[in-house]
């Protein structure tokens, strides 16, 4: 078994499990001959060789330290109890260096209830201070109790500093992960808007020429067509965007939507594809003049899906709110950007479908920002409007 899959094993076991070994190693220390007899020597006691109550002495201090993390409190008790008669019997093994760490672990684990554990602790240590007072030669001075004291808090207080670390950590991760959520659900909004807006817009309109064309039955037989071509590619273009929210999208179990194999590429249209994009508006009754200059380099990052989204949602302006309007859409690539310009006249006529609340153009305008591009529009003095857009290629997605 390799390394990370013996550390993978080691996590998996229960939280009590992973922490015997430390308690079993304050155990074993305190019987090697080297540390005995430096131990904590607290109260001027004088030493006295380990007999059977210095066992159950070194079980209280050393095996609850097996459940520091799962019962942090009974572990913090049992040790207490433990050193407590390790001083008060002279043992000074070396498993008084447990009562720090079940400290520390208390202070770093316990949730509820810590004032009072707290005065608790400090209560309690009253009597064992004056206890050892009078049973030893009068060596300690009240100076070396109070320190003695300030050392045990201080260990409490690294365990309430850790805590804190990790609640504030904790909150860092969640509000991070709050922040991810958000930018992902909006990314999903924006791509429902474009590709349900422009397809349901289009079939609107022909449905709507589609009643006045009962008597051209040639004509009416084309509208329907173009209605059922346009909503087949928004189930398409939905079952897409569906793919690439399934967990399981870009595995091999995944099948494309529409290619028939499982290792197709169900990503957006690119901008090599907005002449279909074109042709589609067209069919719609909207006359567009399309011109594409320049060759698309090989990687572009997210730029031409940006730049087709950007054609994608003033096609869908223009046929809601100037429909019939001529409208031109130039597209331009350069070696380290893509322009597009999409401006459509002002004599066209509202549709049923022209209803919104400019959240495309919002959208549009977030997308290109985060690309570090340029994105603008607005209308002209004759009554038209225009979409421009430059768009950094190579950037990242």
């Amino acid at each position: 078994m390799s390394l990370q899959g013996a550390g993978q094993v080691w996590r998996r076991l229960d939280v009590t499990v992973r922490d015997l070994p430390l308690a079993l190693l304050f155990l074993v220390a305190s019987f090697l001959p080297g540390l005995r007899g430096q131990g904590t020597e607290f109260g001027d006691l004088p030493d006295r060789p380990f007999d059977a109550l210095a066992l159950g002495a070194l079980a209280l201090e050393c095996l609850p330290l097996a459940v520091r993390r799962r019962w942090p409190v009974l572990c913090l008790t049992l040790v207490a109890c433990g050193f407590a008669l390790d001083q008060l019997r002279g043992y000074h093994s070396a498993a008084g260096t447990a009562l720090p760490v079940a400290l520390i672990s208390t202070g770093s684990r316990l949730e509820h209830h810590r004032r009072a554990t707290m005065i608790l602790l400090s209560v309690a240590y009253v009597p064992l201070a004056v206890a050892l007072a009078l049973l030893g030669s009068g060596g300690e001075t009240p100076t070396g109790f109070v320190t003695f004291y300030l050392v045990l808090a201080a260990a409490w207080g690294a365990g309430a500093w850790l805590r804190a670390t990790r609640i504030r950590e904790d909150e860092r991760r969640e509000l991070a992960a709050a922040e991810i959520r958000g930018a992902e659900r909006a990314q999903i909004a924006r791509e429902l808007h474009d590709v349900v807006t422009h397809h349901v817009t289009a079939m609107v309109v022909q449905a709507d020429a589609a009643r006045y064309l009962t008597a051209v039955p040639q004509r009416l037989e084309q509208s329907l067509t173009a209605v059922s071509e346009t909503g087949r590619r928004a189930m398409t273009d939905l079952r897409h965007l569906l793919d690439l929210l399934n967990p399981d999208h870009g595995s091999g179990s995944a099948t494309a939507t529409g290619t028939g194999t499982g290792t197709a590429d169900v990503r957006a249209p690119a901008v090599g594809r907005v002449l279909t994009l074109v042709e589609q508006t067209r069919r719609a009754g909207q006359p567009v003049d399309f011109t594409e200059q320049g060759t698309p380099p090989a990687s572009t990052g997210s730029a031409d899906l940006v730049a087709y989204r950007v054609v994608q949602e003033a096609l869908t302006n223009a046929l809601k709110y100037a429909h019939g309007s001529r409208t031109s859409v130039e597209v331009r690539h350069g070696e380290r950007e893509i322009t597009v310009e999409v401006t459509t006249g002002g004599t066209g006529s509202r549709t049923t479908a022209a209803v919104g609340g400019g959240r495309g153009l919002a959208g549009l305008r977030e997308r290109v920002g985060v690309l570090g591009g340029e994105f603008s529009a607005g209308g002209g003095t004759d009554g038209g409007f225009t979409v421009r857009a430059r768009i950094p290629a190579r950037s990242a997605s």
